[in-house]
């Protein structure tokens, strides 16, 4: 019974995905690009396809559970941690929206 619901809510995520604002109108991918998809590949345990298709996806979920653990149990260097995980999963989208950009070019 909770295969068959997993199954169909990924099944209802990959057919109610949301189209980019950002792409429709400048005609080229944003930083966000991907995200959805890879959090869907993510869900179905394709971890590797998951990174390819947005590489700061784990990053970033760390970050914001972290986060809230953070805020919740207020850690000794929590706020330390916080922020190298921000500056890195900044560092990781704007890398990857870069070589996607050199890339959709080439």
């Amino acid at each position: 019974m909770y295969i068959s619901f997993y199954n169909d809510f990924i099944n209802w995520l990959e057919s109610h995905l949301g189209t980019c604002f950002y792409k429709r109108i400048f005609g080229i991918e944003c930083p966000g690009c991907g995200m959805q998809r890879s959090f869907i590949e993510l869900l179905k345990g394709n971890i590797l396809e998951s990174i390819l298709l947005y590489p700061a996806l784990l990053p970033l979920i760390f970050t914001l559970v972290f986060l809230v653990l953070h805020l919740i149990y207020r850690y000794k260097n929590g706020a330390l941690i916080l922020k190298i995980s921000f500056i890195f999963t900044v560092l990781l989208i704007i890398i990857a929206f870069v070589v996607k950009l050199v890339n959709s070019t080439v």
